[in-house]
């Protein structure tokens, strides 16, 4: 979601900077797409570097015979690590 409000973010700065031209006393259109478009890079940068992020899971099965009703036993532990600073 993030990499595409970046997406966003650049292209209507980018409108704003490029193409529209239209000169208001009271705001600087041209300012405003230049600070759009370097908030939807940030945002980018931001998305792919949590999409990147190192995640780890780990499942792990036992079977064992339970002696007392002589039966199969199956267990499965699953633990999920995230390695965040």
């Amino acid at each position: 979601m993030s990499i595409g409000a970046g997406v966003v973010l650049f292209v209507i700065g980018a409108i704003l900077a490029f193409a529209v031209n239209v000169q208001l006393d009271w705001i600087n259109l041209d300012l405003i797409g230049y600070i759009l478009m370097g908030a939807g890079v940030l945002v980018f940068i931001i998305g792919l570097v949590l999409l990147m992020r190192k995640r780890q899971s780990e499942t792990v099965t036992r079977t064992a015979v339970d002696p007392a009703a002589n039966e199969r036993v199956t267990r499965q532990s699953t633990s999920t690590t995230d390695d965040t600073i």
